[in-house]
């Protein structure tokens, strides 16, 4: 046997890359799939150590140098995409360590999200995109949002996923009192709120909750939180606003302060 032979006998089959897919496949294999040359590039920019594997039909850019190339045809390509007109490159990607544990990293950093069940894959992934352009530290999740790391979750994040620490649990809570328990206040973001969203620009450490599309946010979080944000809007004409904007709205506020 010679030395590409070995090589080859060392290649995952096609279908292990299609596992990645589902939750299950991405906690076993400890890794997930990014799709496209942009995002690809931002993971590479923030993480570079995490990126296992380049696969590509033709010879990746000039930023993939040094990484394992795996050269597929077109159709292996779009068998183990998730979209119907798949970017000709795909990245193996490490699956962060702690993302499914209920412990708060060492280094929490000063703004933190909590997303309370928010279940669009699109919604979940364009809130990390945002949270991660307002230097936003971590992300708090419930397990009944949108996986952060499923296919339409990672598409949405553009690459900026890896940019932060997150963290989905059932045992969301528990992380949010041992934060409130080191300073940081709890800004709620509801329909029936009395605070202007201007106040987070005053405050140094937050933790800005959002919640489910239809039903918002549990009377836990809401009835305990220092602050219930407010954003002013014309209800004649739109009765609320998509999570995902409502977040940006609030994350771009809290930067006008620093």
């Amino acid at each position: 046997m010679n030395m590409h032979e070995a090589t080859q006998n060392r290649l995952k089959p096609i279908r292990w890359y299609r596992t990645l897919a589902d939750r299950e496949g991405r906690v076993s294999a400890q890794a997930f799939l990014v799709e496209g040359e942009r995002a690809i590039h931002q993971i590479i920019d923030s993480s570079p150590a995490t990126v296992l594997e380049i696969l590509s039909p033709r010879h990746p850019p000039l930023f993939c140098q040094g990484y394992r190339w795996r050269q597929l045809t077109d159709s292996q390509l779009k068998s183990i995409s998730s979209t119907q007109t798949p970017q000709p490159i795909i990245a193996l990607v490490k699956l962060p360590v702690d993302v499914y544990s209920n412990k708060l990293p060492d280094e929490t950093g000063s703004k933190i999200l909590l997303l309370e069940d928010v279940q669009d894959p699109g919604n979940v992934g364009s809130i990390i995109r945002s949270a991660a352009a307002f230097r936003f530290s971590g992300i708090i999740m419930t397990d009944k949002c949108a996986d952060p790391f499923s296919p339409k979750c990672v598409q949405s994040t553009a690459g900026t996923l890896l940019s932060l620490w997150i963290r989905r649990t059932a045992d969301y809570l528990l992380l949010v009192k041992e934060l409130e328990i080191k300073g940081y206040p709890v800004a709620a973001t509801v329909l029936q709120g009395t605070d202007s969203p201007f106040i987070l620009k005053d405050l140094d450490r937050v933790i800005l909750a959002l919640g489910n599309e239809a039903a918002g946010l549990s009377p836990a979080v809401f009835k305990n939180a220092r602050y219930r944000i407010k954003i002013p809007i014309d209800q004649t004409r739109a009765q609320s606003l998509n999570v995902a904007v409502c977040g940006a709205i609030c994350m771009y506020l809290s930067t006008l302060g620093n």
